[in-house]
């Protein structure tokens, strides 16, 4: 016996990647509802590789009652709107939107590292899912964390401009085309050229100085793994279409060495280690597209602090930082709590 699931936000570049990834992984469904707004509502979508295609269905008409679970890919507006309907219903909200992160009543989830965090999600009947370039950090930290605690992380992205959905993508091809045949490349989706660019500015800007992207990095790792570790973050956009990647240097309360850390790695759920120290001995952006792991490279002491260690770490933005996340936490939730599935 399966569950009755809905995917709202089905049309954007994460809601597609959750119908992919739920036919993938053969999640057990009993019935699909695909949602979006009015403008999309009687298109086709394809589930996945199945061969079944579902008419999407307004959201705002859409009733929850006795659906299991929704996986919502809307943004905090529409997420303000319906999450709350729907998990009043009884529907639980798997959301990826930011509004409900940081809520100490919403638990926020990444299924290598906090599993156990899910059980608080009957408070408000809404689970969070983290901020992309949060998720695939955390799977990386969170097995040394545990043999040598990690003190302070010092990390710098490298983000994809899919994190910004299709206007993003579609401003950075256009640009890269106009560039070419020597017409002008003017931004509308970000604040600068993005083409042959990168811009050291992702969401607003807060008081400090800081940006909204940076913040999150900072208080979702906190929540997630541990608030006792100090974090400071650089998020820059760059010109790739899909795939994450990060620098992350981290200073240990205990000793730890590159190849403990690596053999610590090796056996990580969630993580694939390749590390060569030869030419092409390590991940891109480009190799870990459409894959479900959270590639971990260039793994070397620091010299400069006691207990120290620096990394690269490259994932699928779309998916660990989005979308499969997601249905990992529904995984999960069917396995601790609903326990419908055969």
């Amino acid at each position: 016996m399966g569950y009755r699931v809905v995917v709202a936000g089905a049309t954007g570049n994460v809601g597609r990647e959750m119908l992919n990834i739920l036919a993938e992984r053969e999640f057990p469904i009993d019935e699909l509802a695909v949602l979006a707004s009015a403008r999309s509502q009687g298109d086709e979508i394809d589930f996945g590789e199945t061969g079944k295609k579902y008419k999407v269905q307004n959201i705002e008409h859409f009733d929850p009652a006795g659906w299991d679970m929704a996986l919502f890919a809307i943004g905090s507006d529409g997420s303000k709107l319906h999450a709350p309907r729907f998990a009043a219903a009884g529907c639980t909200v798997i959301d990826n939107a930011s509004l409900y992160r940081m809520d100490p009543d919403v638990p926020l989830i990444v299924p290598e590292v906090n599993p156990e965090a899910i059980d608080g999600y009957k408070k408000r009947n809404i689970i969070a899912n983290p901020n992309c370039s949060t998720a695939q950090m955390v799977v990386a930290l969170k097995p040394l964390h545990d043999v040598a605690k990690i003190k302070r992380v010092v990390v710098a992205t490298y983000q994809s401009v899919s994190g910004a959905g299709k206007a993003g993508m579609d401003e950075l091809f256009e640009q890269s085309r106009n560039i070419f045949v020597g017409d002008q490349a003017e931004p509308k989706k970000f604040t600068k050229q993005i083409a042959f660019n990168v811009i050291p500015h992702i969401d607003s800007f807060l008081e400090d100085g800081s940006t909204k992207e940076e913040w999150k990095m900072v208080v979702e790792t906190k929540k997630i793994l541990d608030p006792r570790i100090k974090v400071t973050a650089t998020c820059v956009r760059v010109p790739v279409f899909v795939g994450h990647s990060e620098a992350i240097n981290l200073e240990f309360e205990d000793e730890i060495s590159a190849a403990k850390a690596k053999a610590i790695l090796r056996e990580a759920p969630g993580v694939m280690l390749v590390d060569k120290h030869e030419d092409g001995g390590y991940v891109t952006p480009i190799e870990c597209v459409g894959e479900y792991a959270t590639y971990v490279s260039r793994v070397r002491e620091d010299s400069t602090v006691d207990n120290g260690l620096s990394l690269w770490c490259v994932s699928d933005n779309l998916r660990k930082g989005a979308a499969l996340n997601a249905v990992q936490i529904a995984e999960l939730l069917g396995r601790r709590h609903l326990k419908k599935a055969a």
